[in-house]
């Protein structure tokens, strides 16, 4: 159909582009979805939207997300109330929009809980039909996520590039095994 627009779903969550990696954070009201984004903003990197995210199939196949138009560039911060993030950080610290490469699942740290320990393969999210590379993270309370996120958006990056680094120890200690 001409000029037919592709099917928007909205979801709760924020997104970011982390070292050009599209993370969407997501996760409980209250877990610090928005607190992570804004320490990720201060480290440089960009905000997409917060809060609420539009997504959007591209045509080559791939999820778009961006903030609804109404509150495009705020960010809501308990304590603190609305914040402009071009205001506070330039005009950089922003995108109008980001691929979601990652989904970042925020979760409270449960005492007993499985995690996944090794990252041999990845669980996916699925999202308008496309398999996005998921990972659960374990929120401690008063514990910065910034970090995790950042090395998780490194480590998508050197996946996409065809580099494992749990796939290749692996490889190592089997070939060492394997050993007389």
């Amino acid at each position: 159909m001409a000029g037919a627009q592709a099917p928007v779903t909205r979801v709760h969550g924020a997104l970011l582009e982390v070292h050009r990696v599209g993370v969407l954070l997501r996760g409980r009201s209250g877990i610090g979805k928005s607190e992570c984004a804004l320490e990720l903003v201060s480290r440089g990197h960009r905000l997409v939207a917060d809060d609420v995210v539009e997504l959007e199939r591209s045509a080559e196949g791939r999820v778009v997300g961006r903030a609804p138009e109404r509150i495009r560039h705020h960010m809501e911060i308990r304590g603190l109330g609305i914040l402009y993030i071009p205001d506070l950080f330039g005009p950089e610290s922003v995108a109008e929009s980001a691929s979601v490469d990652l989904v970042c699942e925020l979760e409270r740290w449960r005492e007993g809980a499985q995690y996944d320990r090794l990252g041999l393969e990845r669980t996916s999210h699925e999202l308008l039909g496309v398999a996005i590379p998921r990972l659960v993270l374990p929120a401690h309370p008063g514990g910065s996520m910034a970090t995790v996120v950042e090395v998780a958006a490194r480590e998508q990056r050197r996946r996409r590039d065809g580099v494992n680094a749990a796939a290749r120890l692996d490889a190592r200690l089997r070939r060492e095994m394997r050993r007389p």
